[in-house]
């Protein structure tokens, strides 16, 4: 009997590849996205259910997962993929948009993860997989609200990683490095009030640095992350933590050598502002 994952976010990026690949795989593939009407691409395949899911919306969530049972019998696996970022001085932030925020990386994993675990705790199985980054481990400044939502991932992750052993449920975190997605453009908000004068070299230098030649030779494909996706739901260990990326590599070891100081000032010299 095919498996079957779930994935939220899977219009685009790395959650449309990932839900290419497990179905040439073989799996089953519920793909979830705010406007499924939208899907031409997934729609056709063999064993792909595409349907809403908006993370923020739990009556959708629970129709999605209700869908995909009955299609499919029964989920194996859930991508909690779905997300986005926002950056910019928080002080420049209006409260709803932080919310938001807060409402989707965070609130609407945990909303997707309590609706799916009744069904995995029933079958005595499962693997949960959620989409962190390097800005789990890491921060740029203007970040204060995606490094604190993914910051927060990693934390709920690797709690429940002790928690659902026990109902032989794996849990597990991939953290991508820079991912050549539309993470810039509708997954982006970006919040400025050039009236903040403060702030403005501040932003000045981080877009100048995101924006050079290097930054974006260093991105990686979707599918790169796909992959290392891939592994890990069937990879077979209770592995934590899988990185996606050689950047993401490169920063991450970084940040465990380096104490405070020394991480902080390189990010500072990186972006020019020492």
């Amino acid at each position: 009997m095919a498996q079957t994952i779930l994935i939220t976010g899977a219009s685009s990026g790395i959650g449309k590849v990932t839900a290419q690949l497990f179905q040439k795989q073989g799996w089953n593939v519920i793909a979830t996205m705010r406007s499924p009407e939208k899907e031409v691409e997934l729609a056709p395949l063999k064993n792909v259910l595409v349907t809403r899911l908006d993370v923020t919306d739990e009556e959708s969530i629970g129709s999605a997962v209700a869908a995909g049972i009955a299609r499919f019998g029964q989920i194996d696996v859930l991508l909690n993929n779905a997300g986005y970022g926002a950056y910019g001085p928080l002080e420049a932030f209006p409260m709803e948009r932080v919310r938001r925020q807060f409402d989707t990386n965070v609130v609407g994993l945990l909303a997707v993860t309590k609706a799916v675990l009744p069904h995995m705790r029933a079958n005595g199985s499962g693997c949960i997989v959620n989409i962190s980054s390097i800005g789990g481990q890491i921060t740029f400044p203007l970040g204060a609200l995606y490094h604190g939502t993914k910051f927060a991932v990693e934390g709920l992750s690797e709690s429940l990683h002790y928690e659902l052993a026990a109902a032989g449920i794996k849990v597990k975190i991939v953290e991508p490095g820079m991912i050549a997605t539309d993470f810039g453009g509708r997954s982006f908000d970006f919040v400025n009030d050039e009236n903040m004068t403060e702030y403005q070299p501040v932003v000045q230098a981080l877009f100048g640095a995101w924006g050079s030649e290097e930054m974006a030779s260093r991105a990686s494909p979707p599918s790169v992350v796909a992959e290392v996706i891939w592994g890990a739901v069937t990879d077979g260990t209770d592995t934590l933590r899988y990185r996606a990326g050689a950047d993401a590599v490169e920063y991450l070891d970084n940040r465990k050598a380096l104490d405070d100081a020394t991480f902080i000032g390189g990010m500072k010299s990186m972006l020019g502002l020492d």
